[in-house]
């Protein structure tokens, strides 16, 4: 597999993978959606799900799509607010694993 950057086969860290599942979910979304989106297992949406829950980043939320109703997680303001810091972070340390 070739890569166009370092970014594409860099291993991604927990505050990544969370970030990705933020900003999925950002609109509401089902779990499956979510886990592909971020490319993870069920085990680590099933890990990951109930602690962003627990912490206000993400919400479950039931919504009315066009004749039922749908189960759907959302990003709270707190998890928009976790996105934000988080993208300024990368942008004031883009490459924290190369110290030159």
């Amino acid at each position: 597999m070739i890569a166009s950057n370092d970014e594409d086969v860099r291993r991604r860290d927990r505050h990544d993978i969370i970030a990705e599942i933020l900003k999925t979910a950002m609109e509401g979304k089902i779990k499956t959606h979510i886990m592909y989106k971020a490319k993870l297992s069920y085990a680590q949406i099933n890990e990951y799900i109930p602690s962003l829950i627990a912490n206000g980043l993400l919400e479950n939320v039931t919504i009315k799509r066009k004749k039922h109703y749908k189960k759907v997680f959302r990003t709270t303001s707190k998890g928009v607010a976790f996105i934000e810091n988080f993208e300024s972070m990368k942008k004031l340390w883009p490459n924290p694993t190369n110290s030159s």
